[in-house]
């Protein structure tokens, strides 16, 4: 039980060597519940970075988990989960491209959310905000009442559609 020779509280300076950089697998031949374990680590990272302020990164882990798909056939089960976890990878890319002030790839993200599922709340109130954002009123009110029957409680939504309630109506004159 010998005392270090680095005393408490010293800053401390390493130099690293990388020595090899490998690919990570390739989701395609993997079976459908390895290929669930690797997506969502690849989500919790595009998580972290987009929680730091670095959309790139982000983008890079959701957008590689959205576009995969499994070589083997899932279970009913295993689909499902799949299906939501790319939902889920397509919404925070649209989250992601919005922040990097690219509309037309957040509303594409939005769009490939939707035709996977149609009834999706987030990417409803998102297309909503987006087209309603490119001047295109009309279909973004349709968007977000959907997305209001879906969930009547959101203030998030109120607020949208007043906003383009505000925006439709003529001003008054006194």
């Amino acid at each position: 039980s010998r005392e270090p020779d680095v005393p408490p509280e010293a800053p401390l300076l390493f130099e690293v060597t990388l020595l090899e950089v490998r690919d990570g697998p390739d989701p395609q031949p993997l079976p459908p519940a390895a290929r669930l374990c690797l997506g969502s680590q690849r989500r919790e990272r595009g998580n972290f970075h987009f929680t730091r302020g670095r959309q790139g990164p982000g983008l890079r882990g959701w957008g590689a988990e959205a576009a995969t798909r499994p070589a083997a056939p899932p279970g009913p089960e295993e689909e499902e989960e799949l299906r939501e976890q790319r939902v889920k990878c397509l919404n925070n890319c649209a989250a992601a491209e919005l922040k990097l002030g690219r509309t037309e790839e957040a509303l594409a993200a939005c769009e490939a959310a939707l035709r996977i599922s149609p009834d999706n709340g987030r990417a409803l109130l998102r297309r909503g905000q987006l087209l309603a954002e490119q001047g295109r009123d009309a279909e973004a009110a349709l968007v977000l009442r959907r997305a209001l029957e879906l969930d009547p409680a959101s203030k998030v939504i109120h607020t949208e559609l007043s906003r383009l309630a505000k925006r439709q109506s003529p001003p008054s004159s006194t």
